[in-house]
């Protein structure tokens, strides 16, 4: 059974995965809020755009790589982004980042999934947003996090995995930020690492 993250918890992925990880899954997904109009007319829908990215940190908190909608595979070959998706349409995720631990390099420590709003909407105005961390090989989801939140803000920094006593743990940070692309937010991503 998958835990439902809260703000700022900590956990081991091994641990609640019941053994070792050598490849995980970030899904994100969401629908679009539906807008009341005069007697169910002009109200409509526009699309949501939301981004799913992975950047890569080393010991002093630099960036080494990033996978997001403008490169979706990492230089190292680790990380593979999915592909854009740009309305949210359809069930389950709509975006995924796929990890292969085992072959992540070992200059890098950490790794940063953040979640942006590339068309400007806040949270409030997105249904049923989550971001979740499923293991791959058995395609057991291993956490939860509900992304649905009232507010202004246009991006959230979601999690860290990082690297614990040769083990990779995960820490549940979401933080709200403002930006469109994970770019905007490097400010408050070190400030999390």
């Amino acid at each position: 059974m998958a835990i439902s993250l809260a703000k700022g918890q900590k956990i081991s992925l091994e641990k609640e995965a019941g053994g070792a990880l050598t490849r995980i899954t970030m899904g994100l997904g969401w629908d679009v809020a539906a807008k009341k109009g005069f007697m169910g007319f002009g109200g409509g829908s526009g699309s949501v755009d939301l981004d799913a990215s992975c950047v890569l940190f080393d010991d002093a908190n630099n960036q080494v790589d990033a996978v997001w909608f403008q490169q979706l595979r990492s230089k190292d070959g680790s990380i593979q982004h999915t592909g854009d998706n740009l309305t949210g349409a359809g069930d389950g995720d709509d975006e995924q980042i796929i990890v292969d631990l085992s072959r992540v390099p070992a200059n890098v420590k950490s790794l940063v999934f953040v979640v942006n709003s590339f068309t400007g909407q806040n949270f409030s105005q997105i249904e049923n947003a989550f971001c979740r961390v499923i293991n791959a090989q058995n395609n057991q989801e291993i956490a939860r996090y509900n992304l649905s939140a009232q507010g202004a803000h246009t991006a959230q920094i979601m999690a860290k995995l990082y690297r614990h006593n040769g083990e990779w743990k995960m820490h549940a940070i979401g933080e709200i930020a403002s930006g469109r692309t994970f770019h905007d937010l490097m400010g408050a991503m070190k400030a999390a690492l």
